[in-house]
């Protein structure tokens, strides 16, 4: 898993972020707040999105797990580890 955050700690806000999720060589999906206003879909979490296979640059699904007021690293690591679980 790559982390970046920006943190604004007087606010006590993440200002910037991307997650991405790897196995081996291979970027599984990936989480990123750039704005996508015109997709509808992505309404519900804006600017909160995830990119998931198949055309995993464009297919964007809505993130309510991310905040920018908690930490989300826990939430990240439970994920990977479900997704472990699963495939194996």
């Amino acid at each position: 898993m790559r982390v970046r955050e920006e943190l604004d700690f007087e606010a006590g806000l993440i200002t910037a972020y991307g997650y991405e999720v790897y196995r081996r060589e291979e970027r599984l999906y990936w989480y990123d707040d750039f704005p996508h206003p015109n997709d509808p879909a992505l309404a519900p979490t804006y600017p909160h999105h995830k990119h998931v296979p198949p055309d995993i640059k464009r297919n964007r699904i809505p993130a309510p797990e991310i905040r920018i007021d908690e930490p989300n690293l826990s939430a990240l690591i439970e994920e990977v580890e479900e997704l472990e679980k699963i495939t194996g």
